[in-house]
């Protein structure tokens, strides 16, 4: 709803609205998209229950031990950090293919405000800001919990595209090691 309807909803003149949204000071979230102000009314936020969700992600199976100390690792950070978690979500899926059940089911679920995941390829290998700013712009978001996993942008995209070259060329089990090989013989 835009500022004036809010303003008169709520008995305020639009004026004082306006005056308070320039301030600062206005009592709900608000933003400016093109010319209008818009509101977003406290009572419409409360009638979905909102929820943070811990996905953890292995490739293969051979690899599923590992999940439960991926879960383990975000929970310790999730609580440090003031979290309450709802719901844990596991899979075993390549990070290449949209062939993830769970991973896009969440990404359908309004009612998850917060995913939290320890690195970035986990949740997917390219276009993550892609996803982010899909689900910022729905005032959800993608916590990585351990974000110096590669500090670089440069690097990291590098990294991806060579992966995902070497899963070409040697197929996906071996593609992660192959282009580290690659980037550290570079590197050397």
């Amino acid at each position: 709803m835009n500022l004036r309807e809010w303003a008169l909803s709520q008995g305020i003149h639009p004026q004082t609205a306006y005056r308070w949204y320039r301030a600062g000071t206005l009592p709900v979230p608000a933003r400016k998209v093109g010319q209008l102000i818009l509101v977003r009314d406290l009572e419409s936020q409360l009638s979905v229950p909102k929820s943070a969700v811990i996905y953890a992600r292995v490739s293969s199976t051979d690899q599923k031990p590992d999940l439960d100390r991926q879960v383990a690792r975000v929970l310790t950070s999730a609580t440090e950090h003031g979290y309450s978690i709802d719901c844990v979500v596991t899979e075993v899926g390549s990070a290449f293919g949209g062939h993830r059940r769970k991973f896009l089911s969440l990404l359908k679920d309004p009612k998850v405000s917060t995913i939290l995941v320890e690195h970035r390829d986990r949740f997917c290998r390219f276009g993550v800001e892609y996803i982010e700013a899909a689900l910022e712009a729905q005032s959800r978001k993608l916590v990585v919990v351990d974000p110096a996993e590669v500090d670089d942008d440069l690097v990291r995209d590098v990294t991806e595209l060579l992966t995902s070259l070497c899963a070409r060329l040697y197929g996906r089990r071996l593609a992660v090691n192959k282009a580290q090989r690659a980037i550290d013989a570079v590197c050397s």
